[in-house]
């Protein structure tokens, strides 16, 4: 078939050959510029010329008898018929991608490619970015973009793989398969306590000097516990807020005020006498550290690999057994009343 015959002629004799005229290139290079935001850098992701590019999203366009974006001097956007013919187009691209992927795994033996990983800033920093060493040792044929950030990851527009993520998990549309527990637990320095004492029951922060964390939208995130088996949120007056974890921790470690932080944070410093635990009695129970991914049916060895590795070495490291904390029986049982893994959605 000679790709330049107008579409209105060849759709008058042969409806399935004018599905073809829209070329496999136009539409290639379409969802390119869609995903990357502009032509440069779908040309660099392609490559293939910037020009090229162009020229084949023109004549997807002429094609179509449609404008698919909106093309000024600092910006690319889709048009409203461009996000439609983005939605029909992308998942089909996406399953021809991941069969040639899946083959080429097949027949290239070990795990190999790329993968783009996100996850929470502190978690990231403290727990993942040191296992990619021993990872890349193991699987020397897959390179990892490790982005650390506390707002939420979408995967398409985000181009992410593989995100890590905490607390609880309500997003249905992802595979979230829980790695460990999250315990927040609420902590001071030694100087601290011998200056101001602990607080005994929720009410009395409000006579502490807390400190607080802020999430990636800038705002305070709230004090968890659990009361006669309900959840309760506070938000203590702060003294200090940090929009980093490690900064909270930081501030915690040299006296400054009590902070409520994820265990994997706090653990060593408890086992090492550096904090000291409070209000365990008021410990929430019901969040978690997960890994997730989207639920696609079949996925790229480099990927399992990953997810089977992070698993492993994570729960190996044991971050948050509270029996090596220096607590007190009561405080553990209140600390990590069940050690159970709970069931995952994969």
């Amino acid at each position: 078939m000679n790709f330049s015959t107008p579409v209105g002629a060849v759709s008058q004799s042969n409806p399935l050959a004018a599905s073809f005229a829209t070329t496999y290139a136009g539409v290639v290079a379409f969802i390119a510029v869609a995903t990357e935001g502009n032509f440069a850098r779908a040309a660099d992701r392609l490559g293939i010329g910037r020009s090229a590019v162009s020229r084949n999203v023109q004549r997807l366009e002429d094609q179509l008898k449609v404008r698919l974006f909106q093309r000024t001097t600092r910006r690319t956007a889709l048009t409203r018929e461009g996000d439609q013919f983005y939605a029909s187009c992308h998942s089909g691209i996406d399953r021809i991608v991941q069969a040639v992927e899946e083959m080429m795994d097949l027949r290239n033996g070990p795990p190999r490619g790329h993968l783009r990983v996100s996850s929470t800033v502190g978690f990231g920093r403290r727990v993942i970015a040191p296992l990619l060493y021993d990872f890349q040792a193991t699987y020397p044929g897959v390179t990892v973009d490790l982005l650390l950030r506390d707002k939420p990851t979408d995967f398409t527009s985000d181009r992410v793989d593989v995100t890590f993520r905490n607390g609880r998990m309500e997003d249905a549309d992802i595979i979230a398969r829980q790695i460990i527990p999250m315990q927040m637990l609420v902590c001071c320095s030694p100087a601290y306590k011998e200056a101001h004492g602990l607080p005994a029951a929720i009410e009395d922060l409000a006579t502490h000097e807390c400190i607080n964390f802020c999430s990636g939208a800038g705002r305070p995130v709230d004090w968890e516990f659990k009361v006669d088996g309900k959840p309760r949120k506070v938000l203590p007056r702060a003294r200090l807020s940090y929009n980093d974890p490690e900064l909270v921790l930081q501030a915690v470690l040299d006296g400054q005020g009590v902070a409520q932080m994820a265990g994997y944070l706090a653990c060593e410093p408890l086992r090492s006498g550096a904090l000291v635990p409070c209000l365990m009695q008021y410990a929430p129970e019901d969040r978690g550290h997960y890994i997730c991914y989207l639920s696609r049916q079949h996925m790229p060895s480099r990927m399992r690999v990953f997810i089977d590795f992070m698993t492993a070495r994570i729960r190996a490291e044991d971050l948050q057994n509270s029996a090596d904390l220096g607590l007190g029986l009561e405080d553990a049982r209140s600390l990590n009343p069940q050690r159970l893994e709970q069931p995952e959605n994969a």
